[in-house]
């Protein structure tokens, strides 16, 4: 196998050298110092339902994962017209974008919030790529492919054992478990212990799996069943260059909303089924009558409207609920607070490892994980001391919390510090790219040695 030059640039400079107008902040060009393209031997395929310009955290994510290893391989992406925060706005079919040839499938972008049509788009998507990759794909291609739409890894192993192409797999959702723990499907029913069988062979068939977080590699390690597979930890980043600590006093949201006065609880994200929103419903209503405190509520999701429900009937004047924020007031968002919450409910750990858990650290925020002990989350919260751990449900320990973080300043400033520090040294997309870097390399090694 040919050696890949090592001398990168970092990803800003590579953002700075392109010069591209619609460059998106974060993501990185393809082209080295020298202004010529590095060895491209690798054709590597991201395949997603999500891309840009989706901005949801998929799209985000593979968007940043495919432009910043465009230095490296000769990258190409299959993916779909937008159909969530996105969804009405038509992409070109097929372009290039800093250094990524990308082809947009045609598929229906029917409402994703009703289940039958969500339906319909995961299977309209998954054929239309499936058809892409298979006029496409070729002898010696890497494959990275995301877990979701469910159908969509399975066509594109089968595809990729067919042509003779290496296919990893990018767990995002862990089925049938995702399922199964939201009540969406009995634990013991026949469609879960298919599920369940298909899973375990699209884990045993891929050449390689990246887990999020420690807790997924363990739940994914158990599915094997024993199986030697190679699996990667790499998680999500924090984006620490648009993303900083700012003075509070300054913050023009919690001025806008008069809350400076305040002592802000911040949760801000998903606020779907998997999340713990009824425990800060809960808190906020516990807490009504001292009006020191206020709850924000900022994100979209399934539970979105229940909470404003329950917001209007509760007569909750502590908390305010806010669509998500454009990307350009992110930061100061992010920093609308004195402490932030990330919730789950009970019996998530290894299936959603938070990746706005890696911006809130950006902005120097200290922590309160409301989660399982096992999780990801609640092992970042306590290996970089920024702030608290607390069972889901356990409302009067999430109070306690509350309270500590609130009568400790000084802690709680220095909580933020080190939350800082973490996602400056662990988290940051040019750590997430090298290790995909190892994990190619690796899969291509191992093709070179059979």
């Amino acid at each position: 196998m040919a050696q890949r030059n090592r001398g990168r640039v970092s990803v800003p400079a590579l953002a700075a050298l392109s010069g591209s107008h619609n460059q998106a902040p974060g993501f990185a060009g393809g082209i080295d110092l020298m202004g010529s393209r590095l060895d491209k031997q690798t054709h590597l395929w991201v395949v997603s339902e999500l891309y840009y310009p989706e901005t949801t955290s998929t799209g985000y994510f593979l968007t940043g994962i495919a432009e910043g290893l465009a230095s490296d391989y000769r990258v190409s992406v299959l993916c779909g017209q937008p159909s969530y925060i996105a969804r009405g706005l038509r992409a070109p079919a097929h372009e290039m974008r800093h250094g990524v040839e990308i082809w947009r499938c045609r598929a229906t972008t029917l409402d994703k919030n009703r289940l039958l049509a969500r339906i319909v788009n995961q299977i309209t998507i998954s054929a239309s790529v499936f058809l892409q990759a298979l006029l496409r794909l070729e002898r010696g291609d890497t494959v990275l492919v995301v877990t979701n739409p469910p159908l969509l890894p399975y066509l594109l192993l089968a595809l990729c054992r067919l042509r003779g192409a290496k296919c990893a797999l990018i767990i995002h959702d862990v089925y049938p478990e995702v399922l199964t723990r939201v009540g969406m499907l009995n634990r013991y029913s026949l469609a879960t212990r298919v599920m369940s069988f298909a899973s375990r062979k699209l884990y045993s068939g891929v050449d390689w799996i990246v887990a999020l977080g420690r807790d997924m590699k363990d739940l994914v390690k158990g599915k094997l069943n024993g199986v030697s597979k190679n699996i990667s930890i790499i998680t999500n980043w924090g984006d620490t260059e648009k993303i900083r600590p700012e003075a509070r006093e300054k913050n023009g949201l919690l001025g806008k909303l008069d809350l400076l006065d305040r002592f802000a609880v911040q949760y801000c994200g998903n606020i779907g089924r998997t999340h713990g929103i009824v425990d800060l419903l809960m808190v906020a209503n516990e807490l009504r009558e001292e009006p020191d405190w206020h709850f924000l509520l900022i994100g979209w999701g399934a539970k979105k409207k229940w909470a404003a429900e329950q917001k209007a009937a509760l007569s909750l004047t502590n908390l305010t609920i806010l669509d998500p924020l454009p990307e350009d007031e992110l930061k100061d968002g992010l920093n609308a607070c004195d402490v932030a919450i990330i919730a789950f409910a009970r019996g998530m750990a290894g299936i959603s490892v938070p990746s706005r858990m890696y911006n809130v650290m950006a902005s120097g925020k200290p922590l309160i994980a409301v989660c399982d002990s096992e999780s990801e989350l609640a092992i970042v919260v306590r290996e970089e001391d920024i702030g608290w751990v607390v069972a889901p449900g356990d409302i009067v320990a999430l109070i306690a919390a509350l309270r500590e973080a609130r009568q400790n300043p000084v802690a709680l400033r220095k909580m933020g510090e080190r939350a800082r520090c973490a996602a400056e040294k662990k988290y940051t997309l040019e750590c997430v790219l090298e290790k995909y870097r190892e994990m190619i390399d690796g899969m291509s090694q191992e093709q070179d040695g059979r």
